[in-house]
């Protein structure tokens, strides 16, 4: 009998084994991968390795199918404890096995909790109902998983070069392929890729030296998040190959922000980056984004030629690996006003629809303090002082100069009150050949100060300003010199939400047209 019949006679016991142990069990359902078979039994799920052999896996013998269980196991509970509950023998004889127990052991098993159907983020973004809160909740999950991350030693055969070459060749290959992805189209895919993970920028040894090439995820799609409990989870990380997880934290994360773009969700695509780099402030990795999340692109669009139904994955990922490579000219935003404008709000919404990272000079002055940014520093410390006030703004025009410089356009949500600070930041823009705009966001006083009290009462915010604060600010603005209205624009965002959406949204649209006819053909 082969290996294989062996399993499938195994997995039929298993499953008559299930039915008459779990209590409250009417039956059990069975999924099965290329490489794993699935049991589904009342609120428990069981996971056994198949034994096979594949060029980038082997699990055909019970100690590497043990090995790799384990190393499921101590993978996935880094970010789903929850879920990932033991990995237990199977004894017994193939006809009448049992889970645990003494005696011989014929397979191994990874226990975990059940979740229902329909709560991955990938079923809840093709049923539309993937909200902000969930990418909130996803971009806090993974940047804490980051950097909660020993960084790695160099892992032999770590090479996204060469992974995208073998891909670009399997696709060229494919018996599956579509007709309408020519060889051109494969070859000019070639071209734009390689050289950018060939020679990234910032270089891997940088990125080595600094600590964000880590033991990750490694296979973070919406299908393996899932909303669990009022949280989300990340699960199934890739145990079988350590080189396919040792990568740098932008690579995983590219991962999920280039699904959201394939499931047509780019505003919470560009959420869930600004979200995790404010957290984990690695701003100069995000450099890699674009090559990283076509490089992700082109890999799922590989995996979906080796299934029979994968032509609508394979036409959702092909063509976004090229859109990500295609080139664009990047512009810098300030977004300036009073304490309790909701600058940072209107900031945030001009990043999500401009394809943009914001910085905040809130967050970023008191991560120059090593503060987190809802901490409220003690005087003591001068977060405050003109001279950190000055670091903080020079800090911003570093950040907005790495990213502009890596293809990347920004969006600065500082107050910007006097005109050396606006007349700094338009002189990086211009440094980097990128359009500057200023965006000056503004609200009545009585507004104003509600904001700020409300904001008081809930110590959940970054900025630590109050009335007094207000009050000084409103007394040294510095207005706009009148040569400076060919590139400004007032939005009143005295309002609702729904108010200031469609200001952004107008307002996107005449910067977008201005960015296309200053292009050119």
């Amino acid at each position: 009998m082969t290996q294989a019949n062996a399993h499938a006679v195994l997995i039929e016991h298993l499953i008559q084994h299930l039915q008459q142990t779990q209590v409250g069990t009417e039956g059990v359902q069975v999924v099965q991968t290329h490489i794993s078979t699935v049991l589904l039994a009342g609120e428990f799920a069981y996971k056994l390795k198949r034994p096979v052999r594949l060029p980038f896996l082997d699990f055909s013998t019970l100690a590497r199918r043990h090995h790799f269980l384990q190393e499921e196991l101590r993978l996935n509970r880094r970010t789903a404890p929850e879920l990932y509950l033991e990995v237990q023998p199977v004894t017994g004889r193939p006809d009448a096995p049992r889970l645990g127990g003494d005696g011989p052991v014929i397979d191994w098993a990874l226990r975990m909790r059940r979740f229902g159907p329909g709560g991955d983020l990938r079923a809840l973004a093709e049923a539309g109902a993937l909200l902000p809160g969930h990418i909130d909740a996803l971009a806090d999950h993974l940047a804490a998983f980051h950097l909660a991350l020993p960084p790695s030693a160099a892992v032999p055969g770590s090479s996204p070069h060469r992974w995208a070459s073998d891909s670009l060749d399997e696709v060229a290959t494919s018996a599956q392929r579509p007709a309408t992805c020519t060889p051109a189209d494969i070859a000019h895919l070639r071209q734009r890729l390689l050289p950018r993970l060939a020679n990234p920028r910032p270089s891997e040894a940088q990125r080595q030296a600094a600590g964000w090439v880590r033991e990750c995820h490694g296979d973070l799609h919406l299908g393996n998040l899932v909303e669990w409990q009022g949280r989300v989870l990340a699960f199934d990380a890739l145990e079988f190959d350590p080189a396919l997880r040792h990568i740098d934290v932008v690579a995983d994360l590219a991962f999920p922000f280039m699904d959201l773009l394939a499931h047509g969700l780019p505003a919470l695509a560009w959420r869930l980056v600004n979200r995790h780099a404010e957290h984990t402030g690695d701003f100069e990795g995000l450099c890699l984004l674009p090559a990283m999340a076509a490089y992700r692109a082109l890999v799922r669009a590989k995996v979906a030629l080796l299934s029979p139904d994968g032509t609508a994955d394979f036409m959702r990922c092909w063509p976004l690996a090229q859109r990500l490579l295609q080139p664009t000219r990047p512009q810098l935003l300030l977004v300036c006003g009073l304490s309790g404008s909701g600058k940072s709000t209107l900031a945030l919404m001009l990043a999500e629809a401009l394809g943009a990272i914001r910085v905040r000079s809130d967050v970023e002055r008191k991560r120059l303090f090593g503060l987190p940014p809802t901490a409220r520093p003690d005087p003591a410390l001068g977060v405050y002082t003109p001279e950190a006030t000055q670091r903080t703004y020079a800090r911003l025009g570093e950040l907005a100069h790495t990213l502009l410089s890596g293809g990347l356009s920004v969006v600065v949500d500082a107050a910007s009150l006097r005109q050396h600070e606006r007349t700094a930041l338009r002189a990086i823009a211009q440094s980097c050949g990128a359009p500057f705009v200023l965006v000056s966001c503004e609200a009545t006083a009585e507004r104003l100060q509600a904001r700020i009290q409300a904001r008081q009462a809930t110590q959940q915010d970054a900025s630590d300003a109050d009335l007094s604060v207000l009050a000084l600010q409103q007394r040294v603005v510095e207005p706009l010199p009148a040569d400076w209205a060919a590139f400004s624009h007032r939005v009143n965002n005295g309002g609702d939400l729904d108010g200031l959406a469609a200001q952004v949204s107008a307002l996107v649209s005449a910067l977008v047209s201005a960015l296309v006819s200053n292009m050119g053909p």
